[in-house]
């Protein structure tokens, strides 16, 4: 293995393009000075907040037991295969989305815990993805990624913004962070150096430079590098397909004829390759190190998805919601898919004696437990090692402690990467057990 020669910061580079190379043992790609017995290019901790709106089946949300002999409910049968790095957090709550009662309500405080402005006004506080994105990501060329799979929705319900159903994250108090849900711009925003998309690959602009890399490294490192290039290309090809049958984006009004159907309520064709290219990219980001912090929101609180992909297409996901029929709970799985998904890809991708899945803090929650508004708890899953700092395959039950605000998770999580805090939200301590 050659020694390490290359700076801190390694790019593949073309013209208009900078591509972040994953973690390759020839190369000190994230890694700081050796300090004693500890190796350099260790793989950096990230937080990935992954969203589903309107709650989930009020009987099939549960686990209980411990590692492999964890049970789960059938909503969250998709993890069972990563149950032994998974948390199962009960009790949870954000006293100040108890006060509207009503999806904006529970929704745009969901990462901060603060209180909600009403009557016309914008007010949340900065949410923890942010606050986040403000401490690492100088070290990024993306300071943090905010994907989402359904446009904001900018109508006001009950005197609440639904705006507050349309982001969980939120840059400052009036600010929501804006809400990228073409795939085809995410994906320019991790590797092109202006935000307009050029007709030129991805791949091909940094070929050369890629070709020279090749003949520097390892010869694992030869394969983990032409395995990530492979996986750049399928989702560069996959988004431009997409794009060539009309879909994900969606309907856009135009003064001509349009040329594809109008999709129901503006939804885009296919939300299942929707939501996968997003998870791809949340993926790819992290692999490359182009940002340490994803925010993805599968659909808006009070979301009017439909789901053909499923067969459901006679009910939106907040009508829905409403119900515990056999549709409800196909829908659920199928949130907890992408879920999966993503935990899945991160676990294929070797890191050093870890992988990208042990390395990363995914947290999956609703902003009510179940489609009847109860926010008296909270639905919370977190996947994945924390970079050896979380032990999974436990349930955590907090519904019966006095302290039980989700902020004190909150807490917790940036405390993990570094940032410790005094107070966050409501809450003045993380949670121990985490």
């Amino acid at each position: 293995m050659n020694a390490h020669r290359f700076n801190r910061r390694s790019f593949l580079r073309g013209a208009g393009v900078t591509m972040a190379l994953p973690w390759l043992e020839s190369m000190t790609v994230w890694g700081d000075v050796p300090k004693g017995k500890e190796p350099a290019s260790q793989a950096p901790l990230r937080l990935a907040v992954l969203f589903s709106g309107n709650g989930f089946h009020s009987r099939e949300w549960w686990a209980k037991g411990e590692g492999k002999s964890m049970e789960l409910g059938k909503v969250l049968e998709p993890l069972t295969d990563f149950r032994e790095r998974m948390l199962f957090i009960r009790g949870l709550y954000n006293a100040e989305a108890l006060k509207g009662n009503i999806h904006s309500s529970q929704t745009g405080n969901l990462l901060s815990g603060a209180p909600l402005a009403a009557g016309g006004e914008i007010r949340s506080s900065t949410s923890i993805d942010q606050l986040l994105a403000q401490h690492c990501g100088r070290q990024t060329k993306v300071p943090s990624l905010v994907l989402g799979c359904e446009k904001s929705n900018p109508s006001v319900h009950k005197n609440y913004s639904m705006l507050y159903s349309s982001h969980i994250s939120w840059s400052s108090p009036t600010t929501p962070t804006p809400l990228e849900v073409y795939p085809a711009l995410a994906f320019d925003s991790l590797f092109k150096d202006s935000a307009s998309r050029g007709d030129q690959s991805v791949l091909d602009a940094v070929l050369e430079d890629a070709k020279d890399l090749r003949r520097g490294v390892s010869g694992r490192d030869r394969q983990k590098l032409d395995e990530y290039l492979d996986s750049v290309r399928e989702v560069e090809q996959r988004i431009e397909n997409a794009g060539n049958r009309g879909e994900i984006q969606g309907w856009r009004p135009t003064l001509a004829a349009p040329n594809i159907p109008r999709p129901p309520d503006g939804i885009p064709q296919d939300i299942a390759e929707h939501m996968r290219l997003m998870s791809d990219i949340l993926v790819l980001a992290f692999q490359t190190d182009t940002t340490r912090i994803c925010t993805l929101k599968l659909n808006n609180d009070h979301s009017a998805l439909r789901f053909p992909n499923l067969g459901i297409d006679y009910m939106i996901h907040h009508l829905l919601s409403h119900t515990d029929n056999p549709d409800w709970l196909k829908v659920n799985q199928f949130f907890v898919e992408q879920v999966a998904y993503i935990a899945r890809k991160l676990d294929a991708v070797q890191e050093g004696e870890r992988t990208a899945l042990d390395n990363s803090m995914i947290l999956f929650c609703s902003s009510m437990l179940n489609g009847h508004h109860d926010a008296n708890q909270l639905p919370v899953v977190v996947l994945g090692g924390a970079g050896g700092r979380i032990r999974g395959g436990r349930v955590l039950d907090y519904l019966e402690k006095p302290q039980r605000q989700m902020c004190r998770l909150h807490l917790s999580l940036m405390d993990k990467m570094g940032l410790r805090l005094a107070a966050f939200g409501d809450a003045t301590s993380p949670l121990e057990e985490v």
